[in-house]
């Protein structure tokens, strides 16, 4: 069970009065095993960042508490969670051996459309140079052999920046499957015994979830596949859909001398507790950081 204080502390870092339902933190804490998959080679910290200039999801709150009930429970890292833009200046970044993008959505690092508005012209070219800079800082950090990690809508964000999409493997394209959709995601054909996966035990995992598809860059050939909506076993009535029927879900990826793990389920708030969805995202962290060694 999660202690009372931690309880606190996770209501207590939602910014505008955001919450997650109550009993969130017991059922995150339920799922998840008792100790890391790994032990930590040192000390670890990640950069939560649910930053929004789009779009925000209601499920922010939930994701927020996994993290932190991760890192009490299985002292894997410890966790920073915070949208304040400093953190992406190099002399702060550098205390970081990740940044995790949960639920970002746009240009995450310029004033929202509302504030630029309002914004003098040499403040709006006071805050793209911030903007360029802090950029640079990112793709510096991750190439350097740190680990980025990317929650759902991370892939619907900084479209201006062709390396970020580059780096993620492909942004967002629409979700054919909306919220309320039956879906099963399997894992891919062949990876049923790697470490990031192997919670699955082979098996189908069927629930409601909004499921992304993807755009250029996307190329599912240059990722390491982990995870794909079944369509065999989905409802395929939905419309929109890409002709090739290439629905990935969840991937990692080399970027530099770094690390990239992204999974895109994460719309709906049980995906949070969902014990094998949990433990999956468990394992992909401890791989973004450097400390669960996959082959």
């Amino acid at each position: 069970m999660l202690v009372g204080a931690l309880a606190l502390f996770v209501v207590a870092q939602k910014p505008g009065g955001e919450q997650a339902p109550p009993g969130t933190a017991e059922k995150i804490s339920a799922t998840l095993p008792e100790k890391a998959y790994a032990t930590p080679k040192k000390k670890r910290k990640i950069l939560v960042v649910s930053k929004t200039n789009g779009y925000r999801h209601k499920s922010i709150p939930v994701g927020k508490v996994m993290f932190e009930v991760m890192a009490k429970k299985t002292g894997a890292f410890d966790v920073v969670i915070s949208d304040d833009l400093a953190n992406f200046e190099a002399s702060r970044l550098k205390e970081f051996d990740a940044v995790c993008f949960l639920n970002t959505t746009m240009n995450v690092f310029a004033p929202h459309k509302n504030r630029l508005k309002k914004m003098s012209e040499q403040e709006k070219e006071e805050a793209k140079v911030l903007e360029l800079r802090l950029k640079d800082n990112l793709m510096k950090f991750v190439k350097s052999g740190r680990g980025f990690i990317g929650i759902h809508a991370a892939t619907d964000t900084c479209y201006e920046w062709p390396e970020y999409g580059e780096m993620m493997g492909g942004y967002f394209s629409g979700h054919p499957w909306r919220a309320g959709t039956d879906v099963s995601v399997k894992v891919e054909p062949g990876r049923e015994a790697h470490p990031l996966v192997a919670m699955f035990e082979g098996k189908n995992v069927d629930f409601k979830e909004e499921i992304y598809q993807f755009k250029e860059p996307y190329d599912s050939s240059k990722v390491d596949m982990l995870l794909r909506l079944d369509t065999e076993k989905s409802d395929m009535k939905v419309k929109g859909q890409r002709k090739d029927g290439d629905f990935g879900i969840a991937w990692t990826k080399s970027w530099g001398k770094g690390r990239v793990f992204y999974c895109s389920l994460g719309h709906n708030n049980h995906i949070y507790w969902n014990e094998t969805i949990a433990r999956h995202y468990l394992a992909g962290i401890q791989w973004a950081l450097g400390d669960y060694a996959v082959e």
